[in-house]
């Protein structure tokens, strides 16, 4: 439509101003294919929408149909190149650059072997694998095919977390010393996710540290440019098992007589405010198909009442070479969504990031306050994340067009490196010991 072009013209002049203030070649248009076209995978595929000039986007595979017919007509895909099942797509002749490989957790390894060794660059969903053998094999296969690998750790991306980085290569606060990091799940994201949803169980996917947070390690880990030597961890499933379950709760939401009342009500969530109500319905968004959803799926399901066995709130504590030392929470009880909050400890000053949109800066010697304020955000459709899913696609985009591995922030033996900690950190709260970090990790 004239709408959608003359948009389409806006967001492209948009990101042809940046990558010429950015010194950047425009790139040869690349063709890209999806593998799990949840909201993950087809949210990465709608870069084409903004930058046709770009990216195709050629073929996709999904086990449900409303999905494969969502990524289908929304990129115009041939008929002969959708999937019901990876495996039917890689017996097909290479006829992408690369693959978009979202599907499940405990699905990312197979695939991204199998399309390395077809060729094909990757971008993964984080986590990479839930077994520490296979995020190596896929480490391997794409070295040995020389593909350009990328996982989803958005967070290095984010402009903020990008300022920060460069105001600690810069020296702005010293010698880091400390670093403080806390993510915020927010009460009914957790309850959706990991009490309802496909992360709920770590035999079903991974454990909640890994599911949620490994790009918090990954951050931390990049923020300091050191190695980890010793990590410890602690947590627990708190509150959402059935000795917390209130007397005379129902089985199901809809059933209850807390239903009005509950702060986790699936009918609050999903039917009064509406909270991810398209996560929970495979096909058009309807209040008859969400009550549907409600009474015979897993998000009907009263919080403590669910099969779930992740924890609620986990810490993690550090310390790097250097004598750097850090901490990492993740709480499932918050009133922010998923908004980091961030103290980094210097020997001449310190950086506090509330946010997406402003860092704090603090002189110890000069005893002055500066807020910078963060230009970024998303561009088109990728606005997840404080603008990252968008820097993060485009730099892949860029990086599988002109060859130039280095526009990617995360390759693989860097995120093997992450994933690695992320293992040890859980280990240490299962094992009830601190962990220290052998030179090979």
């Amino acid at each position: 439509s004239a709408r959608t072009s003359a948009r389409n013209t806006t967001v492209q002049s948009r990101m042809f101003s940046f990558l010429k203030k950015e010194g950047k070649e425009i790139q040869r248009k690349i063709r890209g294919i999806v593998v799990g076209a949840g909201a993950r995978g087809h949210g990465y595929s709608l870069y084409a929408l903004d930058f046709p000039d770009l990216l195709d986007i050629v073929g996709v595979a999904d086990p449900k149909a409303y999905r494969r017919k969502l990524t289908k007509d929304t990129h115009n895909i041939e008929d002969d190149l959708v999937f019901e099942d990876w495996r039917e797509m890689i017996k097909v002749e290479k006829f992408a650059d690369f693959v978009i490989i979202a599907t499940q957790d405990q699905d990312h390894w197979e695939p991204a072997v199998a399309f390395a060794n077809k060729g094909y660059h990757i971008l993964l969903e984080k986590p990479m694998a839930v077994e520490r053998e296979h995020c190596v094999a896929i480490a391997k296969a794409c070295e040995e095919n020389d593909v350009m690998f990328c996982v989803c750790h958005v967070l290095r991306y984010a402009p903020h977390n990008r300022l920060i980085k460069k105001l600690l290569d810069e020296g702005r606060i010293g010698r880091l010393v400390n670093i403080n990091h806390v993510e915020p799940v927010g009460y009914f994201h957790f309850a959706h996710s990991y009490v309802r949803g496909n992360w709920r169980k770590e035999s079903a996917s991974t454990f909640a540290l890994m599911a949620k947070s490994c790009h918090d390690i990954d951050l931390i880990r990049w923020w300091v440019g050191k190695k980890c030597l010793r990590v410890s961890s602690f947590g627990s499933l708190s509150e959402f098992h059935s000795a917390r379950k209130p007397d005379g709760a129902a089985k199901r939401c809809v059933d209850c007589k807390f239903k009005d009342t509950c702060t986790y009500s699936a009918t609050d969530i999903y039917l009064k405010h509406g909270w991810f109500a398209s996560h929970i319905v495979d096909g058009e968004l309807s209040k008859a198909a969400i009550e549907e959803s409600l009474r015979t799926t897993q998000y009907g399901v009263c919080v403590w009442q669910s099969d779930n066995d992740v924890v609620d709130n986990q810490v993690v504590n550090f310390e790097f070479e250097g004598g750097v030392t850090g901490t990492f929470s993740m709480v499932a009880f918050t009133e922010k969504l998923c908004q980091r909050e961030t103290t980094l400890y210097g020997t001449e000053g310190q950086i506090r990031c509330l946010g997406e949109d402003k860092v704090e800066v603090y002189d110890f010697n000069t005893r002055k306050r500066e807020v910078i304020e963060v230009e970024g955000g998303g561009v088109g459709h990728l606005g997840g994340h404080g603008g990252a899913d968008f820097f993060l696609m485009d730099a892949f985009v860029r990086a599988v067009a002109t060859g130039n591995k280095d526009l990617i922030l995360t390759n693989a033996q860097d995120a093997l490196a992450s994933h690695m900690l992320v293992f040890h950190a859980e280990d240490s709260r299962k094992d009830k010991r601190q962990v220290t970090v052998s030179s090979e990790d």
